[in-house]
């Protein structure tokens, strides 16, 4: 969140913020809640100081023999503590209000964030993988001549299973079962292992987070619709202890150090941790209501940063480069998207898309190669927007005060969407699928998918 004092003394800056972001707050009442909240503030110190001036004179004046001044001041003492009273009620009732109205401003965006309204004007600062040798990668793959997208390859090889999947939880829901499952399991423990020689430290969280926790990285109040919410609805009022299915690992792996003061010694802290991630918002974006790109529930590896503000721009860069490395040592090509201020989050200062290309859907705004570009890690600077909400801070030495650290995340990687990237472009003439080989020691050294027979009545093709 934005401090009190910034947004006093940079009203400009948090209005051209919101309307880069296209965030719709009432900025004007907000400034007017705190101009009357900082007056009454006021007014109740000077309340208090001549309440304490009267009443010291009480005592001088009773013995001073001096009975119908001391009444009066008495009388006035009183008076002076209703009218204190009722200020600072009225304080309180501000303060509240403009605690919950802090929560609704977004992040500012750095100066460097492209200036545009919506996905659309978000600009590719490069792509890899297609027509060079950098980073290892060899030429494309030479691909089928008509790619089998996924939802159907997966459901040709026994791997992926749509209809059971809603059977059993849902739509929005599916089943890896056979290779397919193997594949996640695979792609999840290659993950954390690169990440480990990344430097990472290892955590695995509760699922439910409590209301706290998501207001601390910024799911609450603002995006309450999405998420699945464990007792109730997501329309009903909720406390700080009432519990949400993780949207991301991001909420928990954050939240461990809130209210908390590290030490600069213990900086950087570099955390991941695999989880799986539950979202209401599948299904909103046409073809993306096939197959496994945008599901309700779907398995992610998360990395969250903890640093000192100074070295948060270095370590953005560091992140994205971590990231990436998983797509490298998979050899699947990819670009990398800045976000601009229209898409770049409530949350974030600075964003980059990592994208990877899956050849099975020829769309109007995929590669001139054909197929699509599917998000599978967003990388993010919150700078101290997070750590301000949840009150994480850090101090260099013990005598020193404590002040708010930078957060960062970045996914590594979205799972079901490198499994949509796999079967489309590791994919061969046979309807069989290349494992690719950085994954072949974690699938006990299987090479190739085949698949797998049909079980039950459905082999045979009946209903």
């Amino acid at each position: 969140m934005l401090s009190r004092q910034f947004v006093r003394e940079n009203p400009e800056v948090v209005r051209e913020a919101l309307a880069n972001k296209g965030v719709d707050v009432d900025l004007d009442r907000i400034l007017d809640v705190d101009e009357e909240w900082r007056e009454l503030k006021s007014r109740g110190d000077d309340l208090r100081h001549e309440r304490n001036e009267v009443s010291s004179k009480i005592g001088d004046l009773k013995q001073a023999g001096d009975e119908e001044a001391a009444q009066e001041a008495i009388e006035r003492s009183q008076e002076l503590k209703a009218e204190l009273q009722e200020v600072e009620e009225r304080a309180d009732e501000l303060e509240a209000e403009l605690e919950a109205s802090l929560l609704e401003l977004p992040q500012i965006p750095q100066e460097s964030v492209p200036v545009g309204e919506d996905e659309s004007e978000n600009v590719e600062r490069r792509r890899e993988g297609f027509d060079d040798l950098r980073e290892g990668f060899d030429d494309l793959r030479e691909l089928p001549d008509d790619v089998e997208p996924h939802y159907d390859l997966g459901e040709d090889l026994e791997i992926l299973d749509f209809e059971r999947g809603a059977k059993v939880a849902g739509g929005g829901f599916y089943v890896a079962k056979g290779d397919g499952a193997r594949l996640e399991h695979a792609l999840i423990q290659f993950m954390l292992d690169v990440h480990r020689e990344q430097g990472y430290e290892d955590v695995f969280p509760p699922i439910p987070v409590n209301s706290a926790s998501m207001r601390g990285t910024g799911q609450l109040p603002k995006f309450t619709e999405d998420a699945y919410r464990v007792e109730g609805t997501n329309e009903d009022e909720y406390d700080d202890d009432d519990l949400w299915l993780l949207p991301t690992a991001e909420v928990p792996v954050t939240n461990l150090h809130r209210d908390e003061i590290l030490l600069g010694e213990d900086l950087p802290l570099k955390y991941q941790a695999y989880t799986p991630n539950f979202r209401q918002e599948a299904g909103e974006h046409g073809t993306e209501t096939r197959g496994i790109v945008r599901v309700h529930q779907f398995n992610k590896v998360e990395m969250v940063n903890f640093v000192r503000p100074d070295e948060s721009d270095e370590r953005f860069d560091g992140l994205v480069d971590e990231a990436e490395e998983v797509l490298r040592r998979l050899e699947l090509p990819y670009r990398i998207l800045e976000m601009c201020t229209g898409d770049l989050g409530f949350t974030q200062a600075k964003k980059y898309d990592i994208e990877v290309w899956a050849p099975g859907d020829d769309m109007d705004e995929g590669p001139a190669e054909g197929g699509r570009w599917l998000e599978v890690s967003s990388v993010s600077n919150f700078e101290d927007f997070q750590a301000r909400r949840a009150q994480i801070r850090y101090r260099e030495e013990h005598h020193e005060s404590a002040e708010f650290l930078h957060t960062l995340n970045g996914s590594g990687l979205a799972v079901p969407r490198i499994v949509v990237a796999i079967l489309e472009y590791y994919q061969n003439d046979d309807g069989t699928v290349t494992v690719p080989e950085a994954l072949r020691p974690y699938m006990g050294g299987t090479e190739v998918i085949e698949g797998h027979d049909a079980v039950g009545e459905s082999k045979l093709g009946g209903e």
